[in-house]
């Protein structure tokens, strides 16, 4: 994994991966809206970051998204995902080579809410939409299991899913990120849990 810091103080980041064989009519933009500020309302409400942090983070994940969008080079090249908690950012996906890897790292450069760059992009070609739809599977699985299996708030650990790597991200105490892992590696598809968590004193 390869790791991009910015400077600044800030609390230790843990990475580490273990390797596992009646109402009224609303037009539907408004509808959107609505279902979308609740969603995000109901997320902040169980979530360890504060309210700003959680947009902070939103809004790091977006910026990103848009840039690799507007750049020819990258669009329609490669598949990057970008997620970020608590302004550590994580890029899974796919690039064609080393150029164009660089290029997508380029594009988190200045942000002003990234701590740090968290870079676990294969060089290869675009994943088949097979490969994705298992991932998204396997994610809805995992997120099950860690409410079902550790107990654990859902809503508190990101769950990033690609070609069966798992990818843990969240503020945790550190039993919490341990019973979150045993979780997830117990689900079928799962090739490597990867721990990203802050741990909480």
């Amino acid at each position: 994994m390869k790791t991009t810091q910015k400077t600044g103080m800030f609390r230790a980041l843990l990475v580490s991966a273990v390797v596992l064989s009646g109402g009224v009519a609303v037009s539907g933009c408004a509808t959107v809206a609505v279902t979308t500020a609740t969603v995000a309302a109901l997320d902040i409400a169980h979530d360890r970051r504060t309210a700003g942090e959680y947009i902070d983070d939103a809004s790091l994940e977006l910026q990103v998204r848009q840039r690799l969008l507007r750049d020819p080079e990258i669009r329609g090249r490669a598949h990057v995902s970008a997620t970020a908690i608590n302004g550590v950012l994580l890029l899974t996906g796919e690039t064609p080579d080393e150029a164009t890897r660089t290029r997508v790292l380029s594009h988190t450069q200045d942000l002003a809410e990234l701590r740090q760059v968290l870079d676990e992009m294969q060089i290869a070609g675009k994943s088949a939409m097979g490969s994705r739809l298992n991932d998204t599977w396997i994610t809805s699985k995992v997120k099950t299991r860690l409410i079902r299996q550790a107990g654990l708030d859902a809503n508190r650990v990101k769950v990033v899913t690609e070609y069966g790597n798992v990818y843990l991200m969240g503020l945790l105490r550190r039993e919490e990120g341990h019973l979150a892992a045993e979780a997830a590696r117990t689900v079928g598809g799962v090739q490597r849990v990867v721990k990203v968590f802050e741990y909480l004193n």
